[in-house]
């Protein structure tokens, strides 16, 4: 890989991705809508002369043509919010594809577990049947049946999947990522479904290591790959490693159906969480053996020093805007 283009490069994803990229000293465009939000990557990341900034539409697939002049591997990490999934997460992926195709680029697009619908393994391995049984789940086997239709013969894709993500980065996209926020703000807290049933979560660098990996090889593209956590942890055992590393105790209120719904009356990203609500009660497990395979030991750091450096982040992120209020 000499040169990479990152699309979506602001959110949780884009920036751990970006934030990998420029770390291995890899030529990157930071690729989104806001020139402001870039240049806060930007300086966050020192400012360095290999990452330039592009200010574009990823709807427009000649804005993207126009960022990627000699560019070998684009990472799709932009989204859409959850109550637009099903109107444009396709035209999204198309836009995206249509660019990849005419410059020929390896296309790296990052998703998530809805596909599969319910587990039926202890380990879901990337043959596990999709048989999504919820909308979400449906659109997203919909775009990736779009991802890897034979429409496209010049462009080559690759579908990396994470389990539910925390980090320094997350944002709104991740269920837990407002949880550590506000921990780490000393406000009251929700935790989206059971806080008692153990659950699987990826650190977002831990996952960035292993995308630009699998990015990096010759053989990966033309397949889906799953990215593993670093294991099974509760809700519980989140609160309590967050709140000692915040140092605060405020409480942490669980959020079922009805509070979902409640709050989705205002909301209406939080009322479509509902149906994903499964996912909390009846855990997927990725299985980490084509990787560990494939490529070599999955990068897992522990959740303890994981979500204690994320508090720590968020908390000097915080302090920061506080003083140049």
């Amino acid at each position: 890989m000499k040169k990479a283009i990152v699309i979506g490069a602001t959110g949780g994803t884009g920036v751990a991705v970006t934030q990998e990229l420029i770390n291995r000293g890899i030529s990157t465009v930071a690729y989104g809508r806001s020139r402001h939000k870039l240049e806060q990557l930007a300086a966050a990341l020192g400012s360095p002369s290999h990452l330039q900034l592009a200010v574009g539409d990823a709807f427009e697939p000649n804005e993207i043509i126009a960022a990627s002049q000699e560019v070998d591997v684009m990472f799709h990490c932009a989204n859409v919010p959850y109550n637009e999934m099903e109107s444009r997460l396709l035209p999204l992926g198309e836009s995206v594809m249509k660019a990849a195709e005419q410059l020929a680029l390896k296309v790296v697009v990052i998703d998530g577990i809805y596909p599969y619908g319910r587990s039926q393994m202890n380990e879901v391995t990337e043959e596990h049947p999709k048989q999504p049984h919820t909308r979400k789940g449906k659109t997203r086997l919909a775009y990736e049946q779009m991802l890897f239709s034979s429409k496209w013969t010049r462009a080559q894709i690759m579908i990396v999947r994470l389990p539910d993500y925390y980090g320094p980065t997350a944002n709104e996209a991740s269920y837990l990522g407002s949880t550590l926020e506000s921990i780490a703000k000393g406000k009251m807290a929700f935790f989206i479904g059971n806080m008692k049933t153990p659950r699987e979560y990826i650190y977002l660098p831990d996952a960035a290591v292993m995308v630009v990996e699998l990015a990096n090889r010759e053989n990966t593209y033309g397949q889906n790959w799953n990215i593993p956590g670093s294991g099974i942890i509760a809700g519980n055992d989140i609160v309590r490693i967050a709140q000692k590393a915040a140092g605060v105790t405020k409480p942490v209120v669980p959020l079922g159906k009805i509070g979902l719904s409640l709050i989705g009356l205002g909301v209406p990203v939080m009322r479509e969480i509902v149906e994903m609500l499964y996912l909390t009660e009846e855990p997927l497990i990725l299985s980490r053996q084509k990787y560990e395979r494939n490529i070599g030991p999955v990068q897992a750091t522990s959740f303890e020093e994981g979500i204690a450096v994320t508090i720590r982040q968020l908390l000097k992120k915080w302090i920061i805007f506080f003083v140049h209020l």
